[in-house]
């Protein structure tokens, strides 16, 4: 009799080999989301553009020549930088590459500005070359940054390609809402009196040489304006492709649609109709203070696509039943819609008073003053209790730390506030001091970052904290 075969420590040849799963694998985006290499270097083009454009609107802001020469150096620096983290996150230079590419093309909106017509007065040869070197510096730059980054350690996990440009697009929407802060602090939002066209040029074409003044603050936000639509209409792409929620699809829609009515209320603001003309406009308050508004309704839109795209929102991890549950989600929600109403007093108070001439000394409707300090109080307290409730759920991921970035913001909100109230109570004449200039810029573009972080507050509160229930009648 044989003896039993032994057991053997290697399977058949004809079985499969199990699959290990990596770390990587792993933690890959939930089965909802999808991510890609192309979609990555998209975002990171988009995001290395919006820094840019950050460092070049300071540039023309006349910095001096040494600070402005550093700034242009910083600027190219940020094309490696991006560069570098396409490297860095896909493991190759060709990323890096086109990243560059994408980059590139974004800053066709800008580089217009810069064609001059030769001797036979086309453009062609200028916008040729420009074109040129704007992709050859980018590509080369961008492939440079991405040569360091392919030596450095590769994350375990690659990001949500849709979470990453739901966040730059949002970071693009709050600097058009800085930018539209200094058009309204230095009452520059009539300097250019034509819309869609700048001075009848086309806006992409309108010259660098004669932006001064106010007429490039505002012009400048009308290109912010133009990348922020691009941006979106990129990102309403990416979602519709990467993004299986329904609901998801369709907030991406409701937003885009959102910037397209702020942007034409931002156009009929300065001619009050449809016109091309420069002469025979009407100007529309009202629109302005709509415009102002919804505009940062529109910046905390981004911020709720932002937080919908984490990993957090999207992994399978249960709403938790926690004792005071009604009033962490009550008061996280009614956060944002205090801090809506706040900002209408606001924009009612800064839109509708006339400025101090040497004349006269100027007016201010009282009654939006008046209430915008009053409601002031209830919104820093409804903050502060949100802020403290939120920020002591420290068993939930991200909660506590937006709850206390709500009352480090809310905190400063109500410094700049002062600061802001004092300077304008104090202007004598038509001139806009500087220190009035940067208080009430940062007081209108920390309420905004104050409502973005709020909205993403309540969504992601609401996600991980379940409602309260009621215990059933005894004896049912």
């Amino acid at each position: 009799m044989n003896p039993p075969l032994a057991p053997t420590l290697e399977a058949p040849a004809s079985q499969p080999i199990p699959r290990v799963e990596t770390p990587r694998d792993s933690e890959q985006p939930p089965s909802c989301l999808s991510t890609g290499p192309r979609s990555l270097t998209v975002a990171l083009g988009f995001g290395t553009t919006v820094v840019m454009w950050a460092i070049g609107y300071a540039c023309m802001t006349a910095p001096g020549l040494i600070v402005g020469e550093v700034l242009f150096v910083i600027e190219l620096l940020a094309l490696v930088c991006g560069g570098y983290v396409a490297g860095r996150l896909l493991g190759t230079v060709k990323a890096g590459a086109w990243t560059g590419v994408v980059s590139a093309t974004v800053n066709l909106l800008i580089v217009g500005s810069l064609f001059r017509r030769g001797e036979d007065g086309s453009i062609l040869a200028s916008a040729v070359s420009w074109v040129l070197g704007l992709y050859v510096v980018s590509i080369l730059l961008a492939s440079v940054g991405a040569a360091f980054g392919v030596r450095s350690a590769r994350p375990r996990a690659l990001p949500s390609a849709t979470g990453m440009f739901s966040l730059i697009a949002a970071g693009t929407v709050f600097l058009l809402l800085t930018t539209g802060g200094l058009v309204t602090g230095l009452e520059a939002g009539l300097a250019v009196p034509d819309w869609p066209n700048s001075f009848g040029h086309n806006m992409l074409l309108y010259p660098l040489a004669e932006m001064s003044g106010g007429i490039y603050y505002e012009h400048a936000h009308r290109l912010y304006g133009m990348l922020v639509g691009v941006t979106t209409i990129a990102l309403l792409a990416m979602v519709f492709i990467h993004d299986r929620r329904g609901w998801m699809r369709g907030l991406i829609a409701a937003v885009f649609v959102m910037v397209c009515v702020q942007g034409l209320m931002g156009g009929l603001r300065v001619t009050g109709e449809f016109t091309l003309s420069q002469e025979n406009t009407t100007p529309s308050i009202i629109l302005a203070i709509a415009h102002g508004i919804f505009g940062q309704v529109v910046f905390a839109g981004f911020c709720l696509l932002a937080i919908a795209s984490t990993r957090l929102w999207t992994s399978q991890e249960p709403a938790r039943d926690l004792e005071g549950a009604g009033l962490d989600r009550g008061g996280s929600i009614l956060l944002p819609i205090a801090l809506v109403f706040q900002l209408f007093l606001g924009a009612c108070y800064r839109h509708l008073q006339i400025p101090a001439t040497a004349d006269s000394p100027g007016s201010f409707p009282a009654w939006a003053l008046v209430g915008h300090l009053s409601f002031a109080v209830v919104v820093l307290l409804l903050a502060i209790l949100v802020g403290l409730r939120t920020a002591s759920r420290t068993r939930l991921p991200l909660v506590p730390t937006l709850g206390k970035a709500v009352l480090v913001i809310v905190s400063l909100q109500f410094l700049l506030g002062v600061g802001a109230l004092v300077a304008v109570l104090l202007r004598a004449d038509e001139r806009i001091p500087l220190w009035e200039l940067i208080s009430t810029s940062a007081h209108q573009a920390n309420g905004a970052l104050l409502l973005g972080v709020a909205t993403a507050l309540a969504a992601i509160t609401c996600r991980l904290i379940a409602p309260y229930r009621y215990p059933d009648p005894v004896g049912t």
